[in-house]
């Protein structure tokens, strides 16, 4: 029996493991934080977007440790795992300031503290569900995935880019996330005989292929993002087909982050080169 569950006494208790309490288990959602901050800094590079990925990464760990506390205080109780997570929670806590005070002191004069600042209801919100054990409903996915994507935006800024090339950074992340997580979700569901959110996820990727193509007609966004979301949508349209080859879960989340590093290369290549 775990040790991470039980109820503190009086006497000695054996210690929580380390990496169940201070490391997330939900493993799709490094390639959710990873995306943006590739995407930020390949397009930006400067040392305030390095403090600003720092902040991020310390931010995204420190979530995992703190719904676990914060589900024991919503319980009323103390078991040998919440002291931990708290301490834990709290050195991440201090890496995600450590990184916003090197931003704060290099980064470019544009705010680019703002897009986090837009972001943080939707990660506080995403926080709440955790905290009542509901994070792995759709809702707090698909909430962390667009609040992850502000990230992007705050490096660009942080480098000295564009509002415009921000906010969509910010918008084509947000809907790789979106897609993303529709997508697994629904593959992993059709392989286990469950109603799945097929239509949903299709829907969703025609929708976002159909946004990037009117920015790229526009003028603000590259041919190369349109390209991305076609691929993304050839993906789901094969994964989500009758004719699919079931897969395990884990050669699922392997294949969508090949598709995360494809859609980020993508994307760095036709904002960096204008194509």
């Amino acid at each position: 029996m775990s040790t991470t569950g039980a109820r503190s006494t009086g006497g000695a208790a054996p210690a929580p493991s380390l990496r169940v309490v201070a490391l997330p288990t939900e493993h799709g959602g490094w390639g959710l934080l990873g995306e943006p901050l590739v995407l930020g800094l390949l397009l930006a590079p400067s040392w305030g977007g390095a403090g600003i990925a720092i902040a991020a990464v310390g931010a995204f760990l420190s979530r995992h440790p703190l719904k676990l506390v914060l589900a024991d205080l919503r319980r009323g109780a103390r078991y040998p795992r919440t002291a931990v997570a708290a301490r834990v929670a709290a050195a991440y806590a201090g890496g995600m300031l450590a990184g916003l005070a090197l931003a704060a002191a290099v980064a470019s004069p544009r705010p680019w503290w703002a897009p986090l600042v837009a972001a943080a209801p939707l990660g506080l919100a995403q926080l709440s569900f955790d905290a009542r054990h509901r994070g792995r409903q759709l809702a707090p996915e698909l909430l962390g995935g667009v609040a992850l994507g502000s990230v992007a935006a705050a490096i660009l800024l942080a480098g000295g880019r564009t509002w415009t090339l921000a906010l969509l950074a910010w918008g084509f992340m947000a809907a790789k996330a979106v897609t993303s997580v529709l997508f697994v979700r629904a593959r992993l569901r059709l392989d286990r005989g469950l109603a799945s959110g097929r239509r949903a996820a299709l829907v969703a990727h025609v929708a976002a292929l159909g946004a990037a193509l009117g920015a790229a007609a526009a003028g603000p966004a590259p041919w190369l993002a349109a390209v991305a979301f076609l691929m993304l949508w050839a993906r789901a349209a094969r994964g989500l087909a009758a004719t699919r080859r079931a897969l395990a879960p884990r050669e699922v989340g392997f294949r969508e982050l090949g598709f995360g590093v494809a859609t980020t290369a993508l994307l760095a290549l036709g904002f960096g080169f204008e194509w």
